[in-house]
């Protein structure tokens, strides 16, 4: 069991260094969640460093079936917790009515996919520790005027604090992916609630992001149609606007567009 497996766009690399598998459980808190979920455990080497802390009950979801079959048969223990389903499509209340802590090697390619569904379970979800390509840890980490602030950096930090952890190098997997990968730790904050319309906010920062060179009186032309919003904020480019700035501009945007239906 020397291996983790990471699945990435161009095949499949294998983690070689257990001191790495180690740092990854261990970066894992879950000081008050019973349950922990593993997203595609691979070969189990997460698995078995989760399986020897008893404070909390592992459960794995996977959808490769080799992997499957591995983990049942190494991990017997574990057998009626496995489930052998894509975790993206897979209904987590079958599961899970209470808190969970979440933990894996994030398929690269679906990471971002990951997170957004995470988000969704939010309130059930107080912890996540993660490996992910390094990029995609600096934009979900990054802070306004920062070159990587982005889409994942508002909308996650919007409800996480997000912590790096610490880098991996393209070393030390088998073969070594181009790209180099880093581990963050994600803990719910105590937002309960953006005092907006969430969905109205989510399309706003998406939108305003798709085009960030733009400032956001031109890139929010598609949301605004032929109205114009007279705030200072949107001579601003989106990577300059804090979440708190996000969420004074989606209300504005909302009185905006109420004004237009009553007229």
């Amino acid at each position: 069991m020397g291996y983790v497996r990471a699945k990435k766009n161009l095949g499949q690399h294998f983690l070689k260094d257990l001191n790495i598998a180690k740092k990854i459980v261990a970066g894992l808190k879950a000081d008050n969640v019973s349950k922990v979920l593993e997203i595609g455990p691979g070969m189990g080497v997460l698995t078995q460093y989760l399986l020897q802390d008893d404070k909390f009950e592992t459960h794995v979801v996977e959808i490769d079936t080799e992997s499957v079959a591995y983990l049942k048969e190494n991990y017997p223990n574990l057998s009626d917790r496995i489930i052998g389903e894509d975790f993206l499509k897979y209904d987590l209340s079958k599961i899970f009515n209470e808190s969970f802590a979440v933990i894996g090697n994030f398929p690269y390619n679906i990471s971002s996919q990951i997170f957004f569904k995470i988000l969704e379970h939010r309130d059930q979800v107080p912890e996540v520790v993660g490996m992910i390509q390094k990029e995609v840890a600096e934009r979900m980490s990054a802070v306004p005027g920062n070159k990587t602030y982005g889409i994942l950096s508002v909308l996650m930090q919007a409800f996480y604090d997000i912590e790096y952890l610490f880098t991996v190098s393209e070393k030390v997997f088998d073969p070594p992916p181009k790209v180099k990968s880093a581990v963050i730790r994600m803990a719910r904050n105590t937002t309960s609630n953006l005092e907006c319309d969430e969905k109205l906010f989510f399309r706003v920062v998406k939108t305003g992001f798709n085009q960030r060179r733009k400032t956001l009186r031109n890139s929010l032309k598609s949301i605004l149609g032929e109205h114009k919003l007279d705030d200072e904020l949107m001579a601003k480019r989106p990577e300059q606007l804090s979440i708190e700035q996000f969420v004074y501009l989606t209300n504005k945007i909302q009185e905006l567009l109420n004004m237009q239906l009553r007229e």
